[in-house]
């Protein structure tokens, strides 16, 4: 039997001027004000998102992930919250881990952001993957990302 579930929008809390550009699945998430969520993006129940941030197209936003305030989130951007640490994908909510990204923080299209706390005031390079919490302001690039040097 093949059942056909249609989610769109849903039981989300909204801030003041959020736009949404449709197709999008947001569901039972909050969004703070003056947020702009492109189209193809699917945020997750539990997930909080601050003001003033934007959220490109094709992104994924999973349970567990909270976005803090003037925050960017590029095209195609991945944020897992399962580690498989049973060598498998974990149906089980328990099993997952939270991501906490802070203020001002930008991330590049195509980055993968695994349960991690990212400080304020940081940039994710495009293409990164972020397997390691970032407690100090900067650039960061590369698989794993680390910290570039500064020039």
């Amino acid at each position: 039997m093949f059942q056909s579930l249609s989610v769109g929008v849903r039981d989300v809390v909204f801030g003041d001027k959020v736009a949404i550009i449709s197709p999008c699945n947001l569901y039972e998430c909050t969004i703070g004000d003056e947020c702009f969520i492109g189209p193809f993006v699917e945020i997750q129940k539990g997930v909080i998102i601050g003001s003033r941030c934007k959220i490109q197209s094709h992104s994924f936003i999973c349970e567990l992930v909270s976005i803090g305030n003037d925050c960017f989130v590029g095209h195609g951007v991945m944020f897992v919250n399962d580690l498989f640490a049973n060598g498998g994908p974990s149906g089980n909510p328990a099993d997952w881990k939270p991501t906490f990204i802070g203020n001002r923080v930008s991330i590049g299209s195509n980055a993968t952001i695994l349960p991690v706390s990212i400080c304020d005031d940081v940039v994710i390079g495009a293409g990164a993957v972020v397997t390691k919490k970032i407690t100090e302001p900067g650039n960061y690039a590369g698989n794993p990302a680390k910290k570039l040097a500064k020039k």
